[in-house]
Formats: structure tokens, C-alpha cells, sequence
């Protein structure tokens, strides 16, 4: 005691400042500036990328019949095998498999919750001393995070608006050195709505071959494209480069809830089962909690017996609202988006700040346009791109024309007069 004042041995860790590095805070911060608002409008969220919030977007009853069958049956209440259940493992590898060059085996395949919870087991799988990895700018967030509490240092590459926010490959060259061990790429990508070339994925496979790191390739959005370029998956290249590919059923089959993702390793030269990485994958898993059973046991029913009519309409609403935002955007005076997204659900928009005022950052513009109009829009530093706005379209058509116009009100109000 000092002072009459208790003294205490413990503190909460001052660095997990969730709203300076997750969408969640700042996400909540937004909703707090809502909250307080004296003119209650309709909320119009087009902050987080959740298809659910899209009256359109329903996922396939053939993936709700085979949850259901799952629990009925009561088969599956138990706790799972640390990899995941067998018959789940080897129809996600066989589902990977149809888009490879090779067959993968059961054996590549770990069954996480979500995709955020493979990248939460392979960073720090990866995570040394003196270790670094390579991330994208703009990227997701939780990579960033994940890393700065395992201690591995980040170094960021540059995407080129442009240029179709194509990897700058100088950029990533000349931030390795021998200590690096992996890049990440987000293909199609999260935040930028642009899907990668086959001739592009594969001089980033022939340069992270020359620095001799391997590529973690977040394919959360796999086949989620309505442009002009195809998905091509990174492990087409795992024989130039190892890789380790993220995957997920929250994006394709609109169940971000159902937190039922995998990892996959691509690699037929062997190199992870040399190296022990997936020997630290499985010691990860082996310290770390499961996807729920009944989930893993509908995996191969929903791979399976999806139909195509039901992934073509969700890519022709897609393209819908992709096409709505873009043509709009051009109407908003201070916002310029310098690609038209071709894939997944959101993209990357810059503020002009020589045309607005009484506005400091992108923090700011969207803190005032969530308090003033009650839409929310993620600011560009949390993806890493500072004055930036990343805009999700995954909403109803008719809430995206109205978000679209309160910013349009909102530029305006705060345009500089010639």
C-alpha cells in the first residue's frame, strides 16, 4: 500500500489497441459516432464486407440441409481429430484439387475456424527472433496484428493503384533479405477488388522462389469474380514455389457466421514437411480449439452438391452493385476510385483533400459521415492505405444508392468554394 492506494503486479497490455488495428474497433468506434448522433438516419453499413446484410444473399439449402443432417444425427457432438475430420479433409483437397495441376491428398489440408484463424496459426508457426514476412499494402488488418503479437517483424510491399493494384514488384524485392521467410497475397483481393493475372501470380512465384520465401495466399474470395480475369489459385505455381493457401466457406456460400475455413498446403516437392512447418502447424492446432464438429461434417455435402445456378446468381448480383458503385462514385466530388472492382466484395477509394475542408484524415471523414450521415465506411489506415476509404458493396442495390448519395451530400457539405 502507498498512500492508502493498492498496488497491483498486473496490467491490461496497452498494445492490443483493438480500434487502431481491427476492423471490429474501428468498426465499433463508427458505431459510437452513430450512436451520438442528434439526426437519427438509417444506418447504411458499407464498413464491414458481410454479404449477409444483402436481403439477396441466402446461402444454398444444400448447405443448410447437410448442417441440419448433421446434427440430427447426433454423430457428431463429439470433439474432432486436431487436423479435422477426414471425410471434411479430403473433399476440401479434392475441391482445391479441380483448379490444380496436381491432386492434393487429405493429408495438405487443416481445418481452422474461419479463415482469420489460419492466419492466427501459421504467423506464429512462422515467428522467430530475427523473422520478418512481407504483407501488402493495402491488406487485411488482422495479418498486421497477428504479427506484431507474435513479434514478427512486418515489412510491407506496395500495390499499385494504377495499375489494377498489381503487386510492385520492385517494391517487394527490395524489402527481403535473408531473414524474411514469406509474403502474403490476397487473391481476389481484400480490399481492393482486384483479381491477379496468371502471368502476374506467377512472376510473384518466380520472385519469392529467388528469395527463397514462400507464399501464403489468401483465397478467402476464391472464385468470387465477375471482371474480365479468371481466378487463377497460387498453388498453379507451388511447383516454381511452396504455398500455403487460406480458404474459407464464409465469402462463396454467404455463412461468415458458420467461422468454417482451412489451410491448405501446396507443395509437391515437399518442402514444408523438410523445413517442419507443418509440423509447427500441428503443434499450433494441437494448443488451440476447433471447428465446431457438426460443421466439419457438412463440408462435403455443401463442396459437393452446391449448384452452379446458385454461385452464377450471386456473381451477376455482384457484378450488379459492382457496376452501380463504380458509375456513382464518379459523381462524388473529393472520392476517386482508380479501378472497377472485377472481384470479391469491397474496393479501395481515395480521398482528394485539396478539394475538401475541415477534414484531417480518413479517420476523420468517416468519424464525421457516421455521425452526420450514419453511413460507415472503413478508413484506408486500417488497411494500411492512410487517406484512403475501402467501401464494401455487399449490401441491398437500393441501401448502396442511398449510402452512395449521403456521401455525395456529405462531399459537398464540406467542398472548398472556388
Amino acid at each position: 500500500m502507498e498512500d492508502g492506494s493498492e498496488k497491483w503486479n498486473f496490467q491490461g497490455n496497452k498494445k492490443l489497441n483493438a480500434s487502431s488495428i481491427s476492423v471490429r474497433g474501428v468498426y465499433n468506434m463508427l458505431m459510437e459516432r452513430v450512436n451520438n448522433s442528434r439526426d437519427k438516419k438509417p444506418l447504411v453499413p458499407l464498413c464491414r464486407v458481410d454479404p449477409t446484410e444483402n436481403p439477396l444473399f441466402r446461402t444454398t439449402p444444400e448447405a443448410t440441409d447437410s448442417v441440419s443432417t448433421a446434427v440430427n444425427s447426433y454423430n457428431f457432438n463429439c470433439y474432432p481429430p486436431t487436423v479435422g475430420l477426414p471425410d471434411a479433409k479430403r473433399a476440401i483437397a479434392n475441391y482445391l484439387s479441380s483448379d490444380l495441376p496436381y491432386q492434393l491428398s487429405p493429408e495438405n489440408v487443416f481445418l481452422t475456424i474461419g479463415g482469420t484463424q489460419a492466419i492466427d496459426i501459421i504467423l506464429p508457426a512462422l515467428a522467430r527472433s530475427d523473422a520478418n514476412i512481407l504483407l501488402p499494402r493495402p491488406g487485411y488488418p488482422q495479418y498486421d496484428s497477428r504479427a506484431s503479437c507474435c513479434l514478427l517483424e512486418v515489412r510491407h510491399f506496395d500495390l499499385l493503384p494504377e495499375r489494377g493494384w498489381e503487386v510492385d514488384l520492385d517494391s517487394l524485392e527490395s524489402q527481403a533479405d535473408e531473414n524474411t521467410v514469406a509474403m502474403v497475397l490476397i487473391n481476389p483481393s481484400n480490399p481492393c477488388g482486384n483479381v491477379f493475372t496468371y502471368q502476374h501470380l506467377k512472376r510473384v512465384a518466380e520472385i519469392a522462389r529467388k528469395l527463397g520465401i514462400f507464399v501464403i495466399s489468401d483465397e478467402v474470395y476464391a472464385h468470387v469474380t465477375y471482371g474480365s480475369n479468371p481466378f487463377v489459385p497460387m498453388g498453379v505455381f507451388s511447383s516454381i514455389v511452396p504455398v500455403i493457401t487460406i480458404g474459407s466457406l464464409s465469402k462463396r456460400w454467404l455463412v461468415p457466421g458458420w467461422r468454417t475455413g482451412w489451410i491448405a498446403t501446396c507443395d509437391p516437392h515437399g518442402i514444408f514437411q523438410k523445413t517442419g512447418v507443418v509440423k509447427s502447424i500441428i503443434s499450433y492446432l494441437e494448443i488451440t480449439t476447433d471447428p465446431p464438429t457438426f460443421l466439419q461434417a457438412a463440408i462435403p455435402e455443401i463442396l459437393g452438391e452446391t449448384k452452379d445456378d446458385f454461385l452464377s446468381k450471386n456473381l451477376n448480383i455482384l457484378r450488379e452493385t459492382a457496376n452501380i458503385f463504380y458509375d456513382l462514385c464518379k459523381e462524388i466530388p473529393c472520392l476517386t476510385c482508380p479501378h472497377k472492382p472485377e472481384g470479391a466484395m469491397c474496393v479501395m477509394v481515395e480521398i482528394n483533400f485539396s478539394q475538401i475542408k475541415d477534414i484531417v484524415d480518413d479517420m476523420d471523414f468517416c468519424a464525421k459521415l457516421a455521425e452526420e450521415e450514419s453511413v460507415l465506411l472503413l478508413p484506408g489506415v486500417t488497411v494500411g492505405l492512410k487517406n484512403w476509404l475501402r467501401i464494401s458493396f455487399a449490401v441491398d442495390t437500393s441501401n448502396l444508392v442511398e449510402g452512395l448519395s449521403r456521401i455525395k451530400a456529405f462531399c459537398l457539405r464540406y467542398a472548398k468554394m472556388p
